[in-house]
């Protein structure tokens, strides 16, 4: 999973990031991947935003800035619109941390080849069948058991 914590729609660079990420998303849909962004906009404004970068993933709103206190990311230098120190997060199932970028400068945002490799690396860590010539799989396979297989894992042997 991709998540962003976000300033909001008011700030050119997650404009930018969320455009890139956009464009991005067909590729993160087929890899069996889930995107969401957490912004303290109000849920309106939040799905304006959305709309806006033709983003197809979940924004959800926090304006009583829950994550924003629990995380302690408050954005100190900008107290006009008091937003969270904006992060990018690739987690893991269950949601453990694979990697973390910094955004409050643009730089420290991911690129998407970034991400491309990190994703590469969770996807790697976790599907049994990352590499189909791992010893066991084809025999696993012959077998019936479909297990180590995503996709195949739900089907029955009888089906």
């Amino acid at each position: 999973m991709v998540l962003t914590l976000s300033r909001g729609h008011y700030c050119p660079k997650e404009h930018q990031q969320h455009l890139e990420l956009a464009a991005f998303y067909p590729k993160v849909a087929v890899a069996y991947t889930q995107m969401a962004t957490i912004a303290t906009d109000d849920h309106h404004v939040l799905q304006e935003f959305r709309a806006s970068v033709g983003a197809q993933w979940p924004f959800l709103s926090d304006p009583g800035r829950i994550v924003q206190k629990d995380l302690d990311i408050q954005e100190y230098t900008d107290p006009d619109h008091d937003p969270m120190i904006p992060h990018t997060l690739v987690l893991k199932p269950g949601l453990v941390i694979h990697s973390i970028y910094n955004g409050y400068w643009f730089w420290g945002r991911p690129s998407v080849e970034e991400l491309r490799r990190d994703l590469r690396a969770v996807t790697s860590e976790i599907r049994p069948d990352w590499d189909l010539s791992t010893p066991g799989l084809r025999d696993a396979w012959n077998a019936g058991n479909w297990a180590p297989f995503h996709g195949w894992n739900k089907k029955s042997a009888g089906a």
